[in-house]
């Protein structure tokens, strides 16, 4: 009797769906769901869930309802079974994206039958109207997909879940199926103590996706980053995942200017363009998504090749499913994650305010994403620990952590410091505060405090607060301190950092000193000196410039000053769009002298055979020109520096910086209606002759020795050197 089940549901998988056999747990699964019999289904994406309840739905009498969190993925699934059947009717969904004529075609298609899959959302389930509309027909079983939403411990927690299983007790009873990606212990038996299932059949695959390769690189040029990446993996299936709204689409907007098929996806998008963002993925037409959590629940695209994390999860197991998304097809799937503690700094902050339950789940869930990014363990072994599974052996090769160890360290001594000032302060300062007094920093805090008067201030002082830092961070993880959010993130000893205390032991540090260092993504390559400049090319531009000084009778550095020269020899320009990509050269710098050191350059590019490194030239979308435009129309307006500096709240010296970038890149400024009310006309022409004639760079130190620092203050020669490029040079 029981292998004519087998062979039936076999013919039936045949049938429906085109396969000849089942994938993992998917046939216990299926015939527990037919025996009327709870199903508790743990199985990582692409482990192939969907079919443990629509194959059963096609055989059984009556209709599955299927309770789904987000529209995009009940389309997605309804769309796909409508595919594996002759009749449209087979599959429907009940949610707030339909109008009241398309409702009552639903509700008409199952009560006469044809519908064997029902889709609801779990706000349309508490609808009264729905409620008592379910009651009138025959539920075959319920399944609740992404069940890990009824926790609170869960990645993705949906407050209305919680209510499902009294809305089943008031529809009529029928067996369920749970289902999910992603579940710690704590979470499965969350899930089923709400449920009322805790005597549930439990099927639970291995988490681990051989196919995936993990990796967690310091947040510094993110962005630049990940063009490159991009670009290197050209016409290749990716997802990119950030936090913000905002992030996503500055990000989406970065990569279509540097020519990548990109599209956004968030949920303050309206519903229209969203979907149709997300089928132009799944159709080939765009090769990128950015987009925050609420996309790729359920989304069947196998061929993902990366997922890529522009900011750090809120928990591992948003994490896990997010990379999950790769490589479904059990091809190459790379998982690139971007870290900086700043970001988990500003999670924490933004918990404060919410209930203290939210926040100690929140913390101890961000603790979790920092263990498995700071961590030198293997990171496949520390996922599947995180989801209670053990993993044998000791070097996975399909992590960086595996593949580039990182430097260790002993660190006891180190760790019994953070903890005795921890304590030397009554526990009640934050972890900048007692870096410094480890290393010795005497800040007006400590100052204020006398903290430089305790036995232990300076202790430390041969390493920097940035070393501290990270062993107090590797504190926090290992579990001998706590954070107090509520109390502004002061610091705590926890029962084990006093045990530890007690009975210190070794303990193995990592140096992690490079994941501090998060660079502004705006400030590029910031014009400073660089070891990868091509000398011999410098020096050729040196001579083309100086050529191109005597000819039109300017000082070099009017024409282009050693920073722009510099980026030349790292970026080789072939083209003017590329040559406005060079630090200090606008559009009107590139049209006036850039086509003789392109062409020099291009003719060198070839001579020498270079590829050129393309992916180190991002284009970026303008957004720091507000106070470019601001500063370049206030000058317009004849408005007072002074006046600029107050509405900006800017320095005079940082006001001139930005003036001078604006002059320096092409653009032409008027500043004599404020030069003339600080230097007279005599002195005036002393300097402007001074940088026209006898001036041998832009040095304003130079300036000074020659014209007298007793006669000018730098501000004044900063100033005349300003009138001077922008009316010789620009």
């Amino acid at each position: 009797m029981r292998s004519g089940i087998d062979i039936s549901l076999t013919e039936h998988l045949k049938k429906h769906f085109g396969f000849t056999s089942f994938k993992g747990n998917q046939e216990a699964i299926i015939n527990n769901v037919l025996a009327g019999n709870d199903g508790f289904v743990l199985m990582p994406t692409g482990g192939g869930k969907s079919l443990c309840y629509q194959l059963p739905a096609l055989i059984m009498e009556g209709t599955a309802i299927i309770i789904s969190p987000l529209i995009a993925l009940m389309k997605n699934q309804v769309d796909a079974m409508r595919s594996f059947s002759t009749d449209d009717m087979v599959a429907h969904f009940l949610n707030s994206s339909l109008s009241k004529a398309q409702i009552t075609k639903v509700k008409e298609d199952v009560m006469d039958g044809r519908t064997k899959m029902l889709y609801v959302a779990p706000e349309s389930l508490t609808k009264e109207e729905n409620i008592q509309f379910l009651k009138q027909i025959k539920i075959s079983f319920y399944a609740v997909d992404e069940a890990h939403c009824i926790s609170e411990w869960g990645h993705d927690f949906r407050p209305e879940y919680r209510r499902i299983r009294p809305i089943i007790n008031e529809i009529g009873s029928a067996p369920i199926i749970a289902l999910t990606a992603t579940a710690t212990p704590k979470v499965q038996h969350d899930i089923q103590k709400n449920l009322n299932m805790l005597e549930a059949t439990v099927f639970k695959s291995s988490f681990n996706r051989h196919n995936l390769y993990y990796e967690v690189r310091p947040k510094i040029n993110a962005t630049k980053e990940i063009i490159k990446y991009i670009k290197n993996n050209c016409g290749k299936s990716g997802i990119i995942y950030c936090l913000s709204r905002k992030k996503v689409e500055e990000l989406a907007e970065i990569l279509r200017v540097n020519g990548i098929k990109a599209l956004a996806y968030h949920a303050g998008m309206d519903a229209n363009t969203r979907a149709d963002n997300q089928d132009k993925f799944l159709m080939e037409d765009c090769d990128v998504i950015v987009a925050t959590i609420a996309f790729g629940m359920g989304i069947d695209k196998p061929d993902v090749r990366y997922v890529i994390h522009y900011d750090m999860p809120k928990s591992l197991e948003g994490y896990y499913q997010e990379t999950g998304r790769a490589g479904r097809d059990g091809g190459e799937g790379n998982c690139i994650a971007f870290y900086s503690y700043k970001d988990i700094q500003k999670l924490e902050k933004f918990m404060q305010g919410k209930p203290v339950a939210e926040q100690e789940i929140g913390r101890h869930l961000l603790l979790e994403t920092t263990a498995y990014a700071e961590s030198a363990l293997c990171r496949r072994r520390t996922l599947l620990h995180y989801f209670g599974e053990d993993y044998p052996d000791v070097n996975c090769e399909t992590c960086d952590n595996c593949r580039f160890p990182k430097t260790q360290f002993e660190g006891q001594e180190y760790v019994e410091q953070v903890l005795d000032a921890i304590l030397a302060v009554k526990e009640k300062f934050k972890s900048d505060h007692i870096a410094n007094i480890l290393a010795g920093n005497l800040d007006s805090a400590i100052k204020s405090y006398k903290h430089h008067k305790l036995e232990i201030f300076g202790t430390g002082s041969e390493k920097d607060n940035k070393f501290w830092n990270s062993v107090i961070r590797q504190a926090l993880v290992a579990h001998f301190i706590q954070k107090d959010i509520e109390n502004y993130g002061l610091l705590g000893l926890t029962p084990l950092g006093h045990e530890y205390l007690e009975h210190p032991h070794p303990i193995t540090l990592y140096e992690d000193h490079h994941y501090a260092d998060e660079e502004d993504e705006e400030g590029g390559m910031g014009g400073g000196k660089t070891s990868t400049v091509d000398t011999e090319l410098f020096n050729i531009l040196k001579d083309l410039r100086k050529k191109m000084s005597k000819q039109k009778s300017l000082p070099p550095f009017v024409i282009f000053q050693d920073p722009s020269l510099e980026d030349m020899s790292i970026q080789y320009p072939i083209t003017m769009e590329e040559l406005q990509n060079i630090v200090g050269v606008g559009a009107g710098k590139a049209q006036r002298y850039g086509k003789e050191f392109l062409e020099l350059i291009k003719a060198y590019v070839e001579e020498k055979e270079i590829i050129r490194p393309q992916d180190m030239v991002v284009k970026s979308v303008v957004n720091k020109s507000g106070m470019k435009v601001y500063i370049i129309q206030a000058i317009d307006r004849k408005m007072s520096l002074d006046d600029i500096c107050n509405a900006k709240n800017l320095s005079m010296g940082d006001l001139l910086n930005e003036i001078e970038a604006i002059v320096n890149s092409g653009t032409k400024l008027n500043l004599d209606y404020y030069i003339d009310e600080v230097l007279d006309e005599e002195h005036q022409d002393e300097v402007f002759d001074y940088f026209r004639e006898e001036a041998e760079s832009e040095s304003i130190e130079e300036a000074l020795k020659v014209l007298g620092d007793d006669e000018y203050s730098e501000e004044e020669i900063r100033l005349m050197r300003i009138k001077f490029i922008s009316e010789m040079g620009n």
